[in-house]
């Protein structure tokens, strides 16, 4: 009890120089002493906040991500000199108290009287410690307030559990927990991360200049920041020294030899950047890091979750193919500088079929939340992880049309007139209502076609046919099966326009989809984690691919076959001609309303990639249209001018050193890739001129039984539409 009393005198002392208190000192002292005896003496000492670090499928680190910059290291990994200069500075009879030391308190309030301020600290090293673990323990800001307040209260909280710690641990064990907690500025926490940040050195190999440089700053860390305030810290080093000095530790010489060393000749200070923004993938890694955030191997509930995440600690090891990020960013950047004038935007995303795996994703900006040619919304995913709404698909959508026809059973080889301009009825959505008519025309060719034609043409009018054939529902449904949704969130809209791309969608999404259709009609959703450790190395619970078949190999594969035909056809001024790149791949362009957004997407048998180009302004307002983007000037912009060729580069670069895989496509009708197929070995008709309309015929020949769209020439009536596009909605 003689020692609590004195512990309590010296703490009424010392906090009585910093804030006034009410009453005789006697009551305060009595009161004092009835509350140290009602607290606690257990102290809980909760794990520290980490970094997180983000790698690349093969291991290379691509972010570190924290709350508090930290890396915790042991005792044994800290040089004796740091651990001889903080306890000299700090706490100099730290081995010779139980936590407490009513003669450093005593000292202090010696000190600061004779000062006429708080000049020195009466605390512990132990007692710094406790009030370190409470400020970073607290939960709100209440708490904190309280963990830091300059009162009684608090200094007494601090001495018990002090003392009750020392009986726990060894003095080696509590320096250790307190080199690892203090903050030394320049958002480093910790001494490990000190010596990186203002030495790119471990601090296991710190000098005596260093270790005293540290060791000064964690009095006043924003004061005594060598980078910052340089004079400040070396009048601080100098006095660590001192007292290292006086306590035997260093000589009278090095003493000397030390002081007359300025800061500036052994500081080498490096910048650790926080999460994502200087990532090499800063928009995937991005993604990466919500998805974590949003696991339930983080935690159970969204509190967990957020309390975990905030501890940090974890080792995320995610799908990033970094051959093929860099393929695809050389080719955003290529194609469209970040910062030029026109404004516009390229989004790449590839996907591995089979798996879902997404291998690269970026885009044509640098990640910030200002500046020209910057910015923190990422085109390739959907709004609810960081995203935008979403960019109409246009003509991207027609495989699935294709996939529902042949699923169908619908022959590949049917005919289908397709005039310049129809209006195209009888459609039905999954309600079993009635959807409204479709009026457009083409922007390409016109005639007599078969699939092989009308996806090489990209024919307007015979797709809508061919999903009214299919069936409105059979087509929308397939499209959801592989993965397709609106990027805002909301239902694929059933309309008859569906098979020219009107939804909004991203190109995760669409990459995703095509990577089904190349892995024989297998979904796999897209997935960017690998695995996590967290801090103690311990494997958490995380899914691996989740894949179903959504459509079946039959009509997968003869999809494809189809749309090889688009790339390495033999049919002459097919959209995709110049973007083949030496192996089986599909291809398709896409082209909305306006030119208001522009795609490319394919895939070979183990990569799929969907490129978008647009106006993150708006793509109506900002059409592309008689624009001049990287010095080039365009009437229009279509999917086979910007988007292809850089599809093409992407591809080209990431499966560069990569053994070509043969597409292995069994349908029914025999259809092989056209690069396997040879030239000419599909059975297709020759091209016809193109035929007057008449809306009271019968099917054409080879085609199937379904009745006959009514076509209209001439100028239409608006049809009826869906969200914000012009109408009649028609694609490229």
């Amino acid at each position: 009890m003689a020692l609590v009393a004195i512990a309590v005198v010296a703490g009424v002392i010392v906090a009585g120089m910093a804030l006034p208190f009410a009453g005789p000192s006697g009551l305060v002292v009595r009161d004092s002493i009835e509350s140290f005896e009602d607290l606690p003496s257990e102290f809980r000492t909760p794990e520290l906040p980490v970094q997180t670090r983000v790698y690349a499928a093969d291991g290379t680190k691509i972010a570190t991500v924290y709350e508090e910059n930290r890396r915790e290291v042991t005792i044994d990994r800290v040089a004796p000199v740091m651990r001889q200069a903080i306890v000299s500075i700090e706490d100099s009879r730290f081995y010779e108290h139980n936590g407490f030391d009513p003669r450093g308190l005593a000292r202090a309030a010696v000190s600061n009287l004779g000062a006429g301020r708080v000049s020195q600290g009466g605390s512990t090293l132990t007692m710094q410690y406790v009030k370190n673990v409470l400020v970073t323990a607290a939960s709100n800001k209440e708490e904190q307030a309280s963990a830091r307040a300059d009162t009684i209260t608090r200094k007494l909280r601090e001495i018990r559990y002090a003392m009750a710690l020392e009986k726990r641990l060894t003095k080696d064990e509590i320096l250790e927990r307190y080199l690892n907690i203090s903050y030394f500025g320049a958002n480093a926490y910790g001494v490990q991360t000190a010596s990186l940040r203002y030495f790119s050195k471990p601090a296991s190999d710190l000098t005596l200049l260093e270790a005293a440089t540290l060791a000064g700053i964690v009095q006043q860390p924003s004061r005594f920041d060598p980078t910052r305030h340089p004079e400040q810290s070396q009048v601080r080093r100098d006095l660590v020294l001192t007292r290292m000095a006086e306590l035997g530790y260093i000589t009278e010489a090095q003493l000397t030899q030390a002081k007359d060393t300025p800061i500036s000749t052994y500081l080498k200070p490096k910048v650790q950047y926080n999460g994502c923004t200087t990532s090499l993938a800063p928009y995937f890694c991005d993604y990466a890091v919500r998805q974590v955030r949003d696991m339930e191997a983080i935690g159970l509930t969204e509190a967990d979750r957020e309390s975990n995440w905030a501890a940090g600690g974890y080792r995320i090891y995610t799908t990033l193919d970094l051959k093929a990020q860099k393929a695809a960013t050389d080719a955003v950047m290529e194609a469209i500088p970040a910062k030029d004038p026109s404004g516009k935007a390229m989004a790449i995303t590839m996907v591995e079929p089979g798996t879902g795996n997404i291998q690269a994703m970026t885009q044509n900006r640098r990640w910030g939340t200002s500046g020209k040619g910057r910015t923190a919304f990422n085109y390739n995913v959907d709004s609810a992880d960081g995203g935008t709404i979403g960019m109409q698909a246009g003509s991207t959508f027609k495989i699935f049309t294709l996939a529902a026809a042949f699923e169908k059973g619908l022959s590949p080889y049917s005919i289908i007139n397709a005039p310049p301009r129809a209006t195209i009825g009888g459609f039905t959505d999954c309600n079993s209502g009635g959807a409204e008519q479709w009026s457009g025309k083409n922007s390409t060719k016109s005639g007599r076609f078969d699939t092989f034609r009308g996806a090489a043409y990209s024919v307007n009018t015979y797709f809508v046919e061919l999903e009214r054939r299919a069936g409105l529902c059979n087509t929308v449904q397939t499209a959801r099966k592989l993965g397709v949704h609106e990027a805002s969130g909301d239902a694929l809209p059933e309309v008859s326009s569906f098979t020219l791309g009107p939804a909004e969608v991203s190109p995760l999404t669409l990459a995703g989809a095509y990577a089904a259709i190349s892995a024989h009609g297998m979904y796999c959703e897209p997935r960017v984690i690998n695995r996590i450790t967290d801090r103690s190395g311990r494997e958490l619970e995380v899914p691996g691919p989740q894949c179903e078949q959504a459509i079946s190999r039959n009509a997968a594969d003869a999809t494809a076959a189809v749309l090889t035909n688009v790339v390495d056809g033999n049919i002459p001024g097919r959209t995709g001609g110049a973007m083949s790149i030496g192996r089986d791949t599909t291809g398709k362009t896409g082209t909305t309303n306006s030119n208001a957004a522009v795609w490319f997407a394919g895939s070979t048998a183990d990569l799929a990639t969907a490129v978008w180009v647009g106006d993150p302004r708006g793509g109506y307002r900002y059409p592309l249209t008689h624009v001049t983007i990287n010095g080039r000037y365009y009437n229009e912009v279509f999917g086979s001018s910007l988007p292809g060729p850089a599809w093409k580069r992407a591809m080209l670069g990431a499966l560069e050193g990569r053994a070509p895989v043969k597409m292995d496509l069994q349908n029914q009708w025999g259809l092989k890739p056209a690069r396997q197929a040879g030239t000419p070995a599909l059975r297709l008709p020759k091209p016809v001129a193109p035929v007057a309309p008449n809306p009271g015929s019968s099917a054409q020949p080879g085609a199937t039984n379904a009745p006959p769209p009514t076509v209209i020439t001439g100028p239409q009536p608006p049809s009826p539409i869906t969200g914000n596009q012009p109408q009649p909605f028609q694609a490229r």
